[in-house]
């Protein structure tokens, strides 16, 4: 048998076989240890304080971002089959407000709906999601049946879904809600509600058809309506999923604010779409994983804990954040042009 010529290139399937020892997440992995690492050492400098070692703020951090996360699993399938879901932030807002009129107490004078106070838990998390489902329902259908880009179609149910929210309160808050209803939002519900919907939706994308199909719609549309898949149903189910988790993420804040209010969740879908980024999510469609929209979110939990606990203004948060989102998107394209070539 022929032996290769020494110092000639490899094999591509030895390139390949080479190139998967390492899990594409492990520079994101590593982007956020830096990032704990740079904010460790300026917070001795600048604050004279642990950042990494003050467990109290690492649990917050955790919290804050748990509702982001159950965002971004479901926007996370939306930018691999190639697609943007701007409604998230107003179906939270929307899904806050119907669940908590759904959870008030009996003996509060100003219910939304007097005759259905003090209800089983069951109602107000079914209306939270229905809300969501709904939305991601008409967002679906726009996207899949109609020639209206996503980015078009998400931006108009975004404001929409924001003026019903403030419709529906009237711009009042939606407050003395049940003790169960509270308890959703409560110590570290939020993070193992979020924890449970990514290792699901991990499990979707990578051993069911279904997340094949996601995938197989976002590398390559017209091969994948050629190899059988119905990808008008399909989409709308990615919507669908995607607006059922805003709606799941609107039920905690909710119940973690004890209030619903027509102002919450304003900003979540660009923090979730930058986490999906961040992580490693192809503007482009075809590849991402949910491993890698965790890690995102954390890093975005950890650089707005980071720039507060060395007491950076929050209009320079803003900023960072937006060059940052700049850069993941830069950096997805030079992938994109190095696995073509």
């Amino acid at each position: 048998m022929a032996q290769p010529t020494p110092g000639a290139p490899a094999a591509p399937l030895e390139t390949r076989r080479r190139r998967r020892r390492w899990p594409p997440e492990l520079s994101t992995l590593l982007v956020l240890l830096g990032i704990g690492l740079f904010f460790e050492a300026v917070g001795w400098a600048v604050v004279g304080q642990s950042f990494l070692l003050n467990t109290e703020r690492l649990q917050i951090i955790v919290l804050q971002m748990a509702v982001i996360g159950v965002i971004a699993v479901g926007v996370n399938l939306v930018i691999i089959t190639s697609g943007i879901d701007l409604s998230s932030g107003s179906v939270v807002a929307a899904a806050a407000v119907v669940s908590a009129s759904l959870a008030q107490v009996s003996d509060f004078p100003r219910a939304v709906f007097p005759q259905l106070t003090d209800l089983p838990l069951i109602w107000p998390l079914l209306a939270g999601t229905a809300v969501g489902l709904l939305v991601g329902l008409i967002n679906g259908s726009l996207v899949a049946f109609t020639a209206i880009p996503p980015f078009i179609a998400t931006l108009g149910t975004m404001v929409a879904v924001r003026g019903f929210a403030k419709w529906f309160t009237n711009g009042m808050p939606v407050s003395m809600l049940t003790d169960d209803f509270a308890a959703i939002g409560s110590g570290v519900n939020p993070v193992l509600i979020f924890l449970f919907v990514a290792g699901v939706f991990h499990v979707v994308l990578r051993y069911t058809r279904f997340g094949k199909s996601t995938y197989a719609i976002g590398a390559n549309r017209q091969a994948a309506i050629v190899s059988g898949i119905n990808v008008r149903q399909h989409l709308v189910w990615i919507y669908v999923i995607a607006g059922m988790l805003s709606g799941i993420a609107g039920t905690v804040t909710a119940a973690r604010a004890i209030s619903g209010q027509s102002g919450m969740g304003v900003m979540y879908e660009l923090d979730a779409i930058a986490a999906v980024v961040i992580g490693g999510t192809s503007t482009a469609g075809g590849l991402g994983r949910i491993t890698g929209t965790v890690i995102g979110v954390l890093i975005l939990g950890v650089m707005t804990s980071g720039f507060t606990f060395i007491r950076i203004d929050a209009y320079y948060q803003e900023m960072v954040k937006g060059v940052i989102i700049v850069a993941a998107v830069i950096a997805d394209q030079y992938r994109n042009k190095k696995r073509r070539a």
